[in-house]
């Protein structure tokens, strides 16, 4: 038997009905990319881990840098990618800034990813 991937499409009958809904409702180009750019911030091990600390509780920059055993230049450097992802905030307390999650959105992407890696 000599079944090529063409000769398997060659009897499947596209399905009109569903398709059509489908591409009545089918994400546009800009959001497409827009997920895109979140999924690839968040394919970053360094930034899990801050938001990890950051589900947990809100912190300064030297307090994350002190839990994750790394320079307060280079928790700056990542926060500033996430902030722009609007995955983190952070609110002024005198001289500090204190960062949290943007919203209870991150934390259940977050959890969502965290219980889909535990049951796999």
């Amino acid at each position: 038997m000599n079944n090529s991937f063409n000769d398997i499409c060659d009897v499947c009958e596209v399905h009109k009905e569903k398709t059509a809904c489908i591409k009545k409702c089918m994400l546009d180009e800009t959001n497409a990319k827009k997920l895109a750019e979140v999924f690839k911030v968040l394919g970053d091990p360094t930034r899990i881990k801050i938001l990890y600390v950051l589900s947990q509780t809100e912190m300064c920059v030297c307090d994350i840098a002190d839990v994750l055993d790394m320079t307060q230049s280079a928790i700056s450097h990542q926060l500033r990618l996430l902030r722009a992802m609007k995955l983190v905030k952070y609110r002024r307390d005198g001289k500090s800034a204190i960062y949290s999650l943007d919203d209870d959105h991150i934390l259940q992407l977050f959890n969502q990813g965290m219980e889909h890696i535990q049951h796999s």
